[in-house]
C-alpha cells in the first residue's frame, strides 16, 4: 500500500509583478505581521497599567508608532546580522556585499531579537520610559508576526521539517527537499510559536504583572516552544547537527530560556508594578470649638457635629 503523501502546492513566492516591481510572499507576511501588531498595540492601550500610566506620560498611539518603527528596524537588521554571524559568517565576510542583499534570503529571529531589544532600549532612554515597561507593552503582539514569518517560509518552500513517518496523514514533499516526505514543520511553527503561544500570552499580560515579567514569559515562551518545534525541522544542511544531537536553533533557545526565568525571577523580587495607585482619599476635617466637619470629597459623605447632634 502506498502512502499518502501531499504535494507541496505550487505557489509562486512572488506575489505581485508590477512592470518589473516583484512584490514577494514573504515580503507580504512581514507586512500583515507589523499591521497585526499595530492592531493589537492600539488595543493594549486600553489595558492596565498603560491606560492609567501618567509618568513620566501618558500612552497615546504615537508611542505605538515609535515603537513599531523601532521593532522594524530591529528586526531587519538585527536579523540580518544575527543569521550573518550566527549561521554563514565565513561566506558573508568572503563577500560582505551580500549582506545587505536581504533579497536574496536569510533572517534569524535570535538575531531580530536581540536587535529589538537593542532598538527598544535606545527608544525607552530616549522617551524617558523604563524599558522592561516598553518590553511589556510591545511582546504580547509578537507571535502574531512570527505566525506570518512562518507561512512565508512555507510558501517560499524553505526551512522544512525532518522526515516524516510514512504513515503520517500530512507529510509533505517539498520542491527542494527531494523526494523524501516531510513534516511541514512551518506550520506546525506558526501555530505553535505563533497562534497557541500569542493567545497564551496575551491572556497572561491581560491580567497584572510586575514590570517586566511579562517579557520574561515571552522569552521563556518562544524558547520552549522554538525548541519543541526544532525537533521537527530539518537542521541546515551547513550546519547540521550540533552537540547534544541539537540543532543550532535549539542551542540559541537555551539561553533565551534561562535569561527568561532569571528576569522573571528578579521582576518578582523587586515587586515593581506599573499600575498607579488609586488617589488617597480626599479628607478635609475642620475643628472649631463644639463644631467638628469631616467631608469625603470621592463618596460624598459629610459628617457634622453642632451642640452635641451629628448628622450622616
Amino acid at each position: 500500500m502506498v502512502p499518502l503523501v501531499l504535494t507541496f502546492p505550487d505557489i509562486d513566492p512572488v506575489a505581485i509583478n508590477l512592470f518589473g516591481l516583484r512584490i514577494h510572499w514573504y515580503a507580504i507576511m512581514y507586512l500583515l505581521g507589523f499591521a497585526a501588531g499595530y492592531l493589537l498595540m492600539r488595543r493594549r492601550l486600553h489595558h492596565e497599567p498603560y491606560r492609567s500610566i501618567t509618568q513620566p506620560k501618558p500612552w497615546t498611539p504615537a508611542d505605538i508608532e515609535d515603537i513599531l518603527l523601532a521593532a522594524v528596524a530591529g528586526v531587519i537588521i538585527g536579523g540580518r546580522l544575527g543569521y550573518v554571524l550566527f549561521y554563514k559568517p565565513a561566506e558573508y565576510f568572503a563577500d560582505p556585499l551580500s549582506i545587505v542583499r536581504l533579497w536574496d534570503g536569510g533572517m534569524s529571529f535570535h538575531g531580530g531579537a536581540i536587535g529589538v531589544v537593542v532598538a527598544l532600549a535606545i527608544y525607552a532612554w530616549r522617551v524617558g520610559r523604563p524599558f522592561l515597561q516598553v518590553g511589556d507593552f510591545l511582546v504580547p503582539a509578537a507571535p502574531l508576526g512570527l505566525m506570518f514569518g512562518r507561512i512565508g517560509n512555507f510558501i517560499n518552500g524553505e526551512l522544512w521539517g525532518r522526515e516524516a513517518p510514512a504513515d503520517l496523514p500530512w507529510a509533505m514533499i517539498f520542491p527542494t527537499g527531494g523526494d523524501v516526505p516531510r513534516h511541514p514543520s512551518q506550520l506546525y511553527q506558526a501555530l505553535l510559536e505563533g497562534l497557541l503561544f500569542f493567545v497564551l500570552l496575551w491572556l497572561y499580560a491581560r491580567k497584572p504583572r510586575y514590570r517586566g515579567q511579562v517579557t520574561a514569559m515571552f522569552l521563556v515562551g518562544y524558547g520552549v516552544f522554538r525548541f519543541i518545534g526544532e525537533f521537527f525541522r530539518e537542521p541546515d544542511a551547513y550546519l547540521g547537527f550540533l552537540s547534544l544531537g541539537l540543532s543550532m536553533g535549539q542551542w540559541l533557545s537555551v539561553p533565551m530560556v534561562v535569561v527568561g526565568l532569571v528576569l522573571f525571577l528578579w521582576c518578582h523580587g523587586r515587586a515593581l508594578s506599573d499600575v498607579e495607585p488609586a488617589d488617597s482619599t480626599d479628607i478635609e476635617v475642620s475643628v472649631d470649638n463644639d463644631d467638628v466637619s469631616v467631608e469625603n470629597h470621592d463618596d460624598e459623605i459629610s459628617t457634622t457635629k453642632t451642640d452635641g447632634e451629628a448628622q450622616i
